[in-house]
């Protein structure tokens, strides 16, 4: 499956139960282990579980591979790695915790962009 059709099917497949706040990366430039993050929130431990698992069950149906799934005996936080394609289905505490966004996104953290405007 050609990356824009998965990452295309993985956006739907969150948006189908209802995921907040979906976010995609492009990572490309950053990594060669992966080409997309997606992470999104759901507001329980049973919604995280169902959206991982949803997103498991459409990218099978559509052919796919799953190479793996991490965290869903807890369910704050479920990572699906679908190859090209890593999944983040986070509640949000977790996600704010880990900001992950801001960990992969390739301007300045916000706190090294406050440092530079306060300076200047």
């Amino acid at each position: 499956m050609k990356l824009p059709q998965l990452e295309k099917l993985v956006v739907s497949a969150l948006e189908d139960i209802k995921a907040k706040d979906i976010e995609v990366i492009n990572t490309a430039k950053l990594t060669p282990l992966f080409e997309r993050i997606i992470i999104a929130s759901g507001d329980s431990n049973r919604q995280v579980r169902s959206l991982a698992s949803n997103v498991e069950e459409k990218v099978r149906e559509a052919g796919g591979e799953i190479l793996s799934t991490e965290g869903e005996d807890g369910g704050e936080w479920v990572l699906v790695d679908l190859g090209d394609i890593v999944v983040h289905v986070m509640q949000p505490a977790i996600r704010s915790y880990y900001n992950l966004e801001e960990l992969w996104s390739t301007k300045a953290p916000a706190r090294v962009r406050k440092a530079v405007a306060a300076s200047a």
